[in-house]
């Protein structure tokens, strides 16, 4: 397979020698460095190279060039590799330019000449873009390949869990895909062995759940010890802020995510107001990002695992996983997150994973091209997906009780909708019932507030209503309200825990929950501010509250 190519464009040759050295000593390895010294000759190096099917990762361009400017160059090369990232070279007279380039051509960074020395100033920035290139890169495939069921609940399981923990994947519908057929036969297998997964090595799993599959791909599910300073369940953002805080801190750091890392945040499609994005992330960016930055640290990340029980046992706090394990922490924090509130109409349940679906589900976006696709909830969640969706199908519906979407959506994603054509919005609408036999075929609508009913044909109903903590596993070892959330701080002391934080001498941190050395952050968190940067900051927060309890003990 070739490698992908890095593009550098510089009229000065000196410069264009200097930079090609730097990209060459330290990507050569990975990746093919190709240089040209005007624009013109690098759009004719461009088109060649796409003529060979060779993929580009990564253009570095000056910006003050004659005949065609940095920015020029850009605005024509996007066409043709549009997957690139994009670095403008400037110089301190140019940043304006650059600027409004961020806006026109959508560069993904400016740098200021000189970059000596380029550790510090060239290969930190081009390292990130490129990790970012390889997380949505698709080579020609050499990966897993899913055969299933479009409608199978089990298939999008599978295909889900796979998406959403950034494991490449190439989807055959046993249904439409020539080539599934050819597999089957080939494995022996029958059409009721399926999801399966088949492997560039020859292996295959039929029917496997999120355990099996996470083994068999590498990822880690048991615990390297029995014990650690700080015990993390739930890897959303708050969690792996915390893990990265507790880890980068000295504290020896586990944390147990029964999903994918990244929580609900993760299956956001476009996180456009969070601080220091100026262009916007996905979910599943963000979530990668601080995976790899908790790693760097040395934390421990165990994926499909459940946590179904706490215990006390003296100074350590105690969780069991699902298969039995059990695993101790000096302290422990809870960042579980909230799941969304399930829709009591009829047909839901049976049509779950088969046309329903609770979130957004991104590796659905293929199967709904050119469909009707509904959406329920007026909250952001709700709005991303709408956003997200509105690429792939033909109709989008936002099904929202109430009287708009100003009461819960942020303004700049209901400016987002307003704009985009094939989005409606209704308000007061709800869904009624799901109809379809083995899939969803079409929904029963209450309109206008409950006026009038309208049947309409759906291929896909997402789901985005209300917030269920998650913390039903927790039984009364720790205070909650009435809804689930647990109780912190000084309130974590209305179910007559007080006892406990007397002989400690001290009342609860502002973060810690009525068992002393258990902590509580993000939207699990009763009280919390449901926004991801509200989320990473709690985290962070608990874990100054977690060395002032280890401090006392």
């Amino acid at each position: 397979m070739s490698r992908p190519f890095i593009l550098t464009l510089d009229d000065d040759a000196n410069v264009l020698r200097a930079v090609e050295r730097d990209l060459r000593q330290q990507y050569g390895s990975e990746y093919r460095v190709v240089r040209a010294d005007s624009g013109s000759s690098a759009l004719e190096l461009l088109n060649q190279l796409k003529q060979r099917d060779e993929p580009s990762a990564l253009f570095l361009v000056d910006q003050r060039m004659p005949g065609m400017s940095g920015v020029e160059f850009l605005d024509t090369a996007v066409n043709i590799y549009p997957d690139a990232r994009r670095v403008l070279l400037t110089a301190y007279a140019d940043t304006d330019a650059a600027i409004r380039a961020i806006n026109d051509v959508h560069i993904d960074y400016y740098l200021l000449k000189p970059w000596d020395p380029p550790e510090e100033k060239l290969y930190p920035v081009l390292t990130d873009l490129l990790e970012q290139w390889q997380a949505g890169h698709r080579p020609p495939f050499e990966g897993i390949r899913v055969v299933g069921n479009r409608w199978s609940p089990a298939t999008h399981r599978a295909k889900d869990f796979l998406a959403r923990n950034n494991i490449p994947y190439l989807w055959l519908d046993v249904e439409q895909h020539p080539d599934a057929e050819v597999l089957l036969q080939a494995a022996g297998m029958q059409k009721g062995d399926l999801p399966a997964l088949f492997f560039a090595d020859g292996s295959t799993l039929t029917k496997p759940d999120n355990r099996e599959i996470a083994d068999r791909v590498g990822l880690r599910t048991s615990a390297d010890n029995p014990f650690y300073d700080l015990v993390v369940v739930g890897a959303g953002p708050a969690g792996l802020a915390a893990s990265v805080y507790g880890a980068s801190e000295g504290l020896k750091t586990l944390v147990i995510e029964e999903h994918a890392p990244g929580g609900q945040a993760g299956m956001s499609s476009r996180i456009e107001n969070y601080l220091g994005f100026p262009n916007g992330l996905s979910g599943s960016d963000l979530a990668r990002r601080a995976v790899s930055q908790a790693s760097r640290f040395g934390v421990e990340i165990l994926n499909a695992q459940r946590v179904v029980g706490l215990t006390a046992d003296g100074p350590a706090r105690t969780v069991t996983l699902e298969d039995g394990t059990k695993v101790g922490g000096r302290a422990l924090l809870i960042a579980t997150g909230v799941a969304y509130r399930k829709l009591e109409a009829p047909g839901v349940q049976e049509l779950t994973g088969a046309g329903v679906y609770y979130g957004a589900a991104m590796s659905e976006g293929e199967s709904v091209r050119g469909e009707d696709v509904y959406i329920v909830g007026g909250a952001n969640s709700a709005g991303q997906a709408a956003m997200y969706f509105s690429a792939y199908a033909g109709t989008v519906t936002m099904l929202v009780r109430g009287e708009s979407l100003a009461a819960s959506m942020s303004q700049y994603l209901i400016d987002q909708i307003g704009e985009t054509a094939n989005i409606r919005v209704w308000p007061g609408s709800a869904v009624l019932e799901a109809r379809g036999e083995s899939r969803l075929e079409e929904l029963v609508l209450s309109l206008d507030g409950g006026d009038c009913t309208e049947t309409v044909p759906a291929c896909a109903l997402f789901i985005f209503i209300g917030a269920k903590p998650r913390t039903d596993w927790l039984g009364e070892t720790v205070a909650r309200d009435d809804h689930g959330f647990i109780l912190s701080g000084p309130e974590a002391l209305e179910n007559g825990s007080a006892a406990q934080f007397e002989l400690l001498e001290r009342l609860p941190f502002t973060l810690e929950t009525s068992l002393p050395g258990v902590f509580v952050a993000g939207d699990v968190r009763h009280g919390s501010v449901k926004r991801v940067a509200s989320a990473v900051g709690e985290g962070s927060m608990a874990v100054m509250y977690v060395h002032r309890h280890l401090s006392c003990v």
